[in-house]
């Protein structure tokens, strides 16, 4: 075995792993790994100001990749500040590294500055966490934890390093890297079940999640929704494009209420759900959102979420891409000439159904554009109209993000991220990591004017490292969604008509002058129109830039 240190081994771990980029903010607990970096060649050292910021740029990176993303944060404050990120990764199944310096452990127990109990701070938002105590158990660490990261269900890890063991020497062995097939099929049993129910249903339906991008089965779900003739809806949140939106069966997200989601149900008499999330509520309600009866078929990668709000008459634990097959094959072979006469009346229904509520939307949309200040809707539609077929879109826009991904571009499983774990502030600089993920790609990303500012620091990486990146925020000057919510409580904000603690406009926010103070390109736009040629030159030219964009400040609930 050779000797060598612990910095150098951890580099050439990574590198075992596939690792080409790694994120991160140093200390002094991180100084011998950047000394290493001195002399490193392939792995890029990409650079934030902030770890919250970084943490969401490694988030993009993995989901949009689908590979391992790495972060090296800064003992205790420095995975403290990245915490209400890391919460989001968790959500969003985001294969992160995240690694923090700590202190020495020869004087650990002085408790000396900035130290803690690294690995108990991070362990409620990972799948797993670690403190290495010897430096020759850094390789087991090291594939102990990519490994985990990227077992389905996939999610964040995190690896305390102490600074000795980055400094020690020692005869070390690599080891080798150790993948777990993501492929599971379903149990043959349960995949016959909901065949079964499947040929038996009058009025199916289908929820889309995150797992269907994930595994990459957008088009083994469309075979399916075809076969049974059955309308597809995305997630409240969803943090991918979980099916295409251009597809004819796609019916875009219920309304996120009990009462909407309540409607809608009403009208079917079975449920599939590949990967869907059944359901997450921002406020309580006297309506329960199930119809009595109901069944339900759950499909998931996820066995913690089968089943877990509502019944599963049939629940299935497997990856969407290698179990859907199975279903389709099985309702096949289950159907009736007669099942099969009305599946297909029902997918010639639907479609016309669905196709003139697309047109209806899109024109009620359009006939807002001349209004100012600018309307989400109309601004929405107009990126969607313009936008290359081959655009990647952030959307953080919360207030405003009712109808985005009936509008935006959206058909392909890497097209489309959106903030799953609610915690803002997220949008801007997962921009970056996407873009460091899919660098041919056009990123566009839709951001409110309250996320942005959790995260503004973000811009700069991005200026430094000549990414093309469009930023648009959507500024309505408060915290609007806040103001939506309390209006629907019914109480004494909405009688006096004030909002405490909601408004960001005294004073107003420069965000043209914050862009240009980090090196990016930056404008003001009053309309639709002024937007989307802004939008249009920042990706011709192929440079950085941000849209500050005067927003209708209305905030009675859609």
């Amino acid at each position: 075995m050779p000797v060598m240190s612990g910095k150098r081994a951890f580099l050439d771990l990574l590198k075992q792993e596939g690792v080409t980029v790694m994120f991160g903010n140093p200390g002094t607990t991180e100084l011998p790994l950047m000394d290493a970096f001195a002399v490193e060649h392939d792995i890029r050292y990409i650079l934030g100001l902030q770890e919250a910021a970084l943490m969401a740029m490694a988030d993009g990176y993995a989901q949009a990749s689908g590979n391992l993303a790495v972060l090296n944060l800064h003992v205790a404050p420095g995975l403290g500040n990245a915490m209400g990120m890391l919460y989001d990764a968790m959500k969003a199944n985001a294969p992160v590294l995240v690694t923090a310096g700590q202190q020495d452990l020869e004087y650990v127990v002085t408790e000396p500055v900035l130290t803690a109990d690294l690995p108990t701070l991070a362990r409620p938002f990972v799948k797993w966490a670690a403190e290495v105590h010897r430096v020759e158990d850094l390789p087991r660490y090291v594939h102990r934890a990519v490994k985990t990261a990227l077992a389905p269900p996939t999610g964040p890890v995190f690896l305390s390093l102490p600074g000795d063991i980055l400094k020690s020497d020692a005869d070390i062995d690599l080891l080798e890297p150790t993948r777990v097939a993501p492929r599971m099929r379903g149990d043959a049993d349960a995949v016959a079940a909901a065949a079964d129910l499947l040929a038996k249903a009058e009025r199916p339906v289908i929820i889309a999640g995150d797992a269907v991008a994930q595994s990459r089965a957008h088009k083994e779900l469309a075979a399916l929704a075809e076969m049974v003739g059955a309308p597809v809806y995305v997630e409240f949140i969803p943090n991918t494009a979980s099916f295409p939106a251009s597809h004819p069966l796609y019916r875009g997200s219920m309304t996120r209420s009990q009462a909407g989601v309540r409607e809608v149900l009403d009208q079917h008499d079975l449920l599939f759900s590949v990967g869907g999330d059944l359901f997450t509520w921002s406020l309580t309600s006297n309506v329960d959102p199930w119809p009595k009866g109901l069944p339900l078929i759950h499909l998931d990668s996820d066995p913690w979420q089968i089943g877990k709000n509502y019944p599963a008459q049939v629940a299935i634990l497997g990856d969407p891409k290698a179990t859907l097959p199975d279903i389709t094959a099985a309702l096949g072979a289950r159907t009736s000439a007669g099942a099969k006469s009305a599946a297909s009346a029902r997918l010639k229904s639907a479609t016309e159904t669905i196709k003139k509520d697309r047109e209806a939307f899109r024109a009620k949309a359009r006939a807002l554009a001349g209004k100012a200040p600018v309307q989400p809707l109309a601004l929405l539609e107009a990126i969607g109209s313009m936008l290359p077929k081959d655009a990647v879109v952030i959307e953080e826009i919360l207030s405003s993000a009712p109808g985005a991904r009936s509008l935006i571009n959206s058909d392909d499983a890497q097209s489309f991220y959106g903030l799953r774990g609610g915690g803002i502030g997220w949008g801007l600089p997962a921009a970056i990591g996407v873009k460091v993920a899919l660098p041919d790609r056009p990123v566009v990303a839709l951001v409110g004017d309250g996320s942005a500012m959790y995260t503004i620091q973000g811009l700069w990486t991005a200026a430094r490292y000549r990414l093309p990146i469009v930023w648009v925020i959507f500024n309505n000057t408060s915290y609007r969604i806040l103001k939506q919510r309390l209006v629907m409580l019914r109480g004494l904000a909405e009688q006096a008509d004030n909002f405490v603690g909601m408004e960001l406009n005294d004073p107003a926010i420069d965000f043209v002058g914050l862009a240009h103070a980090l090196g990016i390109d930056a404008h003001r736009a009053k309309t639709v129109h002024d937007t989307t040629d802004l939008i249009g030159k920042a990706l011709q030219s192929g440079t950085s830039m941000l849209i500050d964009v005067d927003m209708e400040r209305g905030y009675k609930p859609m």
